[in-house]
């Protein structure tokens, strides 16, 4: 004689699927959130509440990133500020990056907290999905070849949101420099290898997004306020 079946054990199984299911989906959803709020971002914002870089995609290969104190080199970069100075703050940058233009007011509070003792030096970083980055520090540089690179570089992050050659050239000419010899410089894009360059050796600094900054050679990473700046420059200076 067969024994008819208990539709309760049908019912006891399936339940207990779904109590499975549910307990693992509450987890990875714990998981994530613990994630973000420990050391990744929400909506670009770290929980610390400061601004995080924006990050270059994976290379491949990567660069090694380096260990220790970075020996950044200085030269044919512009800078503000005596060779001299017992503090070098070299920024690795990009002019359509809007963290790089939430720091640019920290930069210009550490100068004139710090006078004399701190040199800056603006070193290009152009990230490749910024398609305006790169002709924006070709641009500069050519500025800079007329001695105006800084006042250059402060109108493009005044007016991030408009770059163009065409405004690069409009620029130029509020800037008083030799519009003709400035066109023809942008146009040729003379300076594309050495912000290549910079780029490159920014890969090889550790610079993965931007901005990045470099204090006496130890790394700061992302728009961050004045007083990260100043817990190291201060040590250093006590020194």
């Amino acid at each position: 004689m067969k024994h008819s079946e208990n539709p309760w054990m049908y019912v006891s199984v399936l339940l207990g699927v779904l109590l499975v299911i549910t307990v693992s989906l509450n987890f990875l959803t714990y998981q994530s959130l613990t994630n973000a709020l420990s050391g990744g971002s929400l909506g670009g914002i770290p929980s610390g509440g400061q601004a995080a870089p924006i990050v270059l995609p994976p290379q491949n290969p990567q660069p090694s990133a380096p260990t220790g104190p970075i020996q950044v080199d200085l030269s044919g970069a512009y800078s503000q500020g005596s060779a001299n100075a017992k503090i070098t703050l070299v920024e690795y940058s990009d002019f359509q990056c809007p963290f790089c233009s939430r720091a640019l007011p920290t930069v210009k509070a550490l100068q004139q907290k710090y006078g004399n003792d701190l040199r800056f030096v603006y070193k290009h970083f152009p990230l490749s999905f910024h398609p305006n980055a790169q002709p924006a520090a070709e641009a500069s540089e050519c500025a800079g070849e007329q001695g105006k690179f800084f006042e250059f570089h402060d109108l493009l992050f005044a007016n991030q949101e408009s770059l163009s050659t065409a405004n690069y050239k409009k620029w130029a000419g509020d800037l008083k420099l030799d519009q003709a010899k400035f066109d023809s410089c942008v146009d040729s894009s003379k300076y594309k290898q050495k912000v290549q360059d910079d780029f490159n050796e920014g890969q090889r600094d550790g610079v993965s997004g931007t901005p990045s900054f470099y204090v006496n050679g130890q790394q700061i990473v992302g728009a961050q306020p004045a007083q990260a700046f100043e817990s190291i420059i201060d040590q250093i200076l006590k020194g």
